[in-house]
């Protein structure tokens, strides 16, 4: 790959990985922090405005963050000449496809509860299914945040490598 493609430099592509894995893991936990927060207070209009800015927040970085993730990580694979059937990269692919089967569903969660919030009159109490929906959601969180330091120590240590 790297004479079909002389101009990829590997510090480059190791530091939009990183940058791109700090975004992810930060954004992640900044917006979980926030929702979480906001929906103990039980303010409407709290709660309006924070599931309005996660919505956001997600598409603006962590899904670029999740393309650019995985670009640079199939790359750096090239570079180095690892393989695609290591014992690591299955071990890492498997974490990443554990967190994206936790957040595919939380996306679509923070959309509904966003739109819940944008139809609920002024004044009106919460509907019960908001509150269940936020509990089911804060609850994926768990899971795919402590599968977070276990690929970040995967990512500097590549065990399994020789």
């Amino acid at each position: 790959m790297t004479q079909l493609l002389p101009w990829l430099d590997y510090n480059l592509l190791k530091t939009l990985h990183i940058i791109s894995a700090t975004l992810l893991f930060g954004t992640g936990l900044g917006t979980y922090f926030f929702m979480i927060r906001a929906a103990r207070s039980g303010n409407t209009e709290a709660l309006r405005v924070t599931s309005a800015t996660v919505v956001l927040a997600d598409w603006l970085f962590t899904t670029p963050a999740v393309i650019v993730q995985f670009a640079t990580g199939l790359l750096l694979m090239e570079l180095l000449g690892l393989s695609f059937t290591s014992t690591w990269f299955l071990v890492v692919m498997a974490l990443s496809a554990f967190v994206g089967a936790l957040w595919l569903p939380v996306v679509w969660m923070q959309i509904v509860l966003r739109n819940m919030l944008r139809e609920l009159p002024e004044g009106a109490p919460l509907p019960p299914r908001f509150s269940r929906m936020v509990k089911v959601w804060e609850a994926l969180g768990y899971p795919a945040f402590l599968s977070g330091p276990l690929v970040f120590a995967l990512m500097v240590y590549k065990p399994w490598i020789a």
